[in-house]
């Protein structure tokens, strides 16, 4: 394995060098980067002539200009990058930094939501071939997948921040939408669920009611300007992560297991009053120091009821404590939604990945940093979720009807320990390498879903190096990019090799 992993850690740099040294190439020859100021008619045109030379090396043949920025790079090992100055002198280094974090908080985000939806509606419509939700699913992947990057961003643009800021200023559900959000949920729900007609039925009817309901009463309490979730609802969000996790892995066969959860449970209620001023008012060191002694006590809880199981309780234990504490975090962070308002009456703005002198409290201000997210998020998990859903349904379908899933049916198996310990794990062999190529194409989506909003991230430093023929900020987004995707891949190739020793070899 070792082998293995060295042998791709070579070829990784290799194609790295390669690509920067041909991206290097065809940006230096293609214009000049001189050509708007020597049709300039400024008196000082040759000082800013000679100066925008010096910035960018322009004296120097392009192969050492390559090789100066190689040097610049390699100091990065010690921790003192030098990527050199843009064409107006600027660090392109300070600058990097600024733009990377914005662009890849974005991509990073739409990869781990593309991927946990996108696979888990794949497995879902794959157990239930056929059915409505399969239906369902597969129109939605073709849709979302012909959609333009850009037409999505501007549609989403236009009602997910231009209307809806018009909309909570003073919000209200009249009785046909809710009506409308009660039959698809309605809808949605009993094709997931399945069963015979009358099943089908009497989930609609339940669900259409529950959500129609909820929806009508969440509006005559204005809670889409003042919302929460309680500790009644905190509760229940936990209980169902413990039953489902206890379920996914054992069952109904060791009750200790769900009783492990539901201990993890009553500490964490105990745990919410006596935190309860450091949730009210935390910091990042605070928020990861909860975090930190919640999984310590849902280990120790796992680890007292578990018996011949305490791995699996263990886990089951740490499942429900996140959960739990990220319940927590929601009911907070919906608390704080009002006072966001009192100090931005448009919360969503349309340009830009932040507000200007923005000043709050803990909350307000993660709301601040996460709406900018939401748009653009939207638009890359969207676009991501076709290929994840239908590449996963197609390998789960190809793995459930192997011999050896058919024998583990035959033996007596539950349909749970068939998929979630036989199928599983063998379908998400192809789905790894997917990850990789599209975290790639999610960046170069970036690129233009930056443009859409107003993001000052890689996507305009590409742009701008392009422009002005400066190779420095556009070496300086392969530098990020290039490497991350280079990353993905080789990370995707190991994982497949953990999957699947055959590929070692």
């Amino acid at each position: 394995m070792l082998r293995f992993i060295l042998r791709r850690l070579g070829v990784s740099a290799l194609i790295l060098v390669l690509g920067s040294v041909f991206l290097f190439f065809i940006t230096v020859f293609s214009g000049d980067p001189l050509e708007d100021l020597r049709e300039s008619r400024d008196r000082n045109r040759e000082q800013l002539m000679a100066a925008r030379t010096r910035n960018m090396n322009l004296d120097e043949p392009w192969y050492v200009r390559y090789w100066m920025w190689v040097v610049g790079v390699g100091k990065c090992a010690a921790l003192r990058c030098d990527l050199g100055l843009d064409s107006r002198g600027a660090d392109i280094g300070t600058a990097l930094m600024n733009a990377a974090g914005s662009t890849l908080r974005l991509v990073t985000l739409a990869t781990a939501l593309a991927i946990i939806i996108g696979i888990t509606m794949g497995i879902l419509a794959a157990i239930r071939q056929y059915s409505g939700f399969d239906y369902i699913v597969t129109f939605a992947a073709f849709l979302f997948f012909s959609l333009p990057v850009f037409w999505v961003a501007v549609l989403l643009k236009e009602y997910g921040a231009i209307r809806f800021n018009n909309w909570i200023a003073d919000p209200s559900v009249s009785l046909t939408a809710a009506i409308i959000i009660g039959v698809l949920f309605g809808l949605v729900l009993a094709s997931l669920l399945g069963g015979d007609l009358r099943r089908k039925l009497i989930t609609f009817a339940v669900s259409a009611l529950v959500a129609f309901g909820a929806v009508t009463y969440f509006d005559q309490v204005d809670w889409w300007r003042q919302p929460a979730l309680g500790l009644g609802l905190i509760i229940l969000i936990a209980l169902g992560a413990a039953v489902l996790l206890t379920y996914l892995t054992v069952g109904r066969g060791n009750m200790k297991i769900l009783y492990a959860g539901l201990t993890t449970i009553a500490v964490g209620v105990v745990g919410t009053f006596i935190f309860s001023g450091w949730i009210e008012a935390p910091t990042y060191p605070l928020l990861l120091l909860m975090l930190a002694i919640s999984v310590a006590s849902a280990i120790i809880i796992g680890w007292f009821w578990g018996g011949w199981d305490k791995s699996i309780a263990i886990w089951v234990s740490i499942g429900t404590a996140v959960a739990f504490a990220g319940a927590t975090g929601l009911d907070q962070l919906l608390r704080n939604w009002g006072p966001f308002l009192d100090r931005k009456a448009r919360p969503i703005s349309t340009i830009g990945s932040g507000s200007p002198n923005f000043e709050g409290p803990f909350w307000t201000g993660v709301w601040d940093w996460g709406v900018q997210l939401i748009l653009p998020t939207i638009v890359l998990t969207v676009i991501s979720l076709a290929s994840y859903s239908r590449y996963t349904r197609a390998s789960m379908l190809e793995t459930i009807r192997q011999d050896y899933v058919r024998t583990a049916r035959s033996k007596g198996l539950s349909e749970r320990v068939v998929i979630t310990k036989h199928a599983l794990r063998n379908a998400l062999i192809p789905i790894t390498t997917i990850v990789a190529f599209d975290f790639a194409g999610l960046i170069g989506g970036a690129v233009v879903t930056e443009s859409v909003f107003g993001w000052k991230g890689m996507g305009a430093m590409f742009q701008e190096g392009l422009t002005r023929v400066d190779p420095g900020p556009v070496m300086a987004f392969y530098l990020v990019t290039g490497t991350a995707a280079v990353l993905m891949n080789m990370i995707a190739d190991i994982s497949y090799a953990f999957l699947d020793p055959r590929i070692r070899t």
